[in-house]
């Protein structure tokens, strides 16, 4: 079966201050999505389902879907905070979405395929939507329906200057495997280190050569089953916190620790890149118009 691209763009971009997965960011106006859907459909994906917002749908239409019409069979669904399992409500004051592992179960009934999730505000590279086609498309891996992939990325590299961001943390055991993975909130290098800033005294130290989850994933449809169960016991713990959010690498992590699933890491040669904050963004434009000038991606990119 062909490979679906599954795009989160729901996130509010509070760091950011307004909704980056709009911005053009590439020398003729291209978003950072308009390079991923351009890398996707390179390396062999079918299709594309966007998960968004229900107050952006109008702008979304016009000013994301109506690129790639003729290009790729394309659909979205809602991340809509009131939807949730269990008989579980949302508290009357939240206002925060429920994270990453609510946005991909939003995608259960339009998604029949192996499939990858990625973030809408991330550049990941060519190479590494090459190597997660690749796993997803493979006969033999199918035959294990439990049987995903993430690919990884070197913390230091994943880094902003300009203030901290979540990173997922990864352990990996002799045979490349995901062994496990902490989401830590408040990341930022200090030095020749990496410092998670997030409470803890001292603050935790490390290397900056650990292999991090940047939200690329490779799952099957057995997936959704999966973090509903996860989600629903979220919900029954934190639900009521009006700021908590269900992150996928730590539903991971759990379904890792339960036996539930293998994780390949996947190696990949791309450079990864992005923007949290709204500083990060003449980097990231700088970053496009040099893959534009050595050829890497055409000028205009769907030119």
């Amino acid at each position: 079966m062909t490979p679906t691209l599954l795009v989160l763009a729901a996130g509010m971009g509070s760091r950011y201050g307004g909704l980056k997965q709009l911005d053009p960011m590439g020398p003729h106006g291209e978003t950072v999505m308009d390079y991923a859907i351009f890398d996707a459909l390179r390396a062999g994906f079918g299709k594309v389902v966007f998960v968004i917002r229900r107050d952006f749908e109008q702008d979304f239409r016009q000013q994301v879907l109506s690129r790639y019409e003729g290009r790729i069979d394309a659909a979205y669904c809602f991340q809509d905070m009131d939807e949730l399992p269990g008989g579980f409500t949302r508290p009357a004051d939240r206002t925060k979405p429920w994270g990453t592992t609510h946005a991909i179960l939003a995608a259960r009934d339009v998604i029949t395929t192996p499939f990858a999730a990625i973030n809408a505000d991330d550049f990941y590279g060519q190479h590494s939507y090459q190597v997660l086609h690749d796993f997803l498309a493979d006969p033999a891996r199918q035959q294990d329906p439990t049987r995903y992939a993430m690919v990884g990325f070197t913390l230091r590299t994943t880094l902003s200057p300009h203030g901290t961001v979540a990173r997922g943390v990864c352990v990996t055991d002799a045979q490349g495997h995901l062994a496990s993975i902490r989401e830590l909130t408040k990341v930022l290098p200090v030095g020749d280190h990496v410092e998670n800033q997030d409470g803890t005294v001292p603050p935790e130290r490390l290397t900056g050569q650990e292999p991090v989850s940047m939200n690329m994933w490779g799952f099957t449809p057995a997936l959704f089953p999966q973090i509903e169960a996860v989600f629903e016991e979220f919900l029954a713990r934190d639900g009521q916190d009006l700021k908590s959010e269900c992150y996928i690498p730590a539903t991971v992590d759990v379904l890792i620790n339960r036996g539930q699933c293998v994780v390949e890491v996947l190696p990949t040669t791309s450079r990864w890149f992005g923007v949290t904050y709204r500083e990060d963004k003449p980097g990231v434009v700088a970053a496009m118009a040099d893959l534009a000038s050595s050829g890497a991606y055409p000028a205009p990119l769907f030119g």
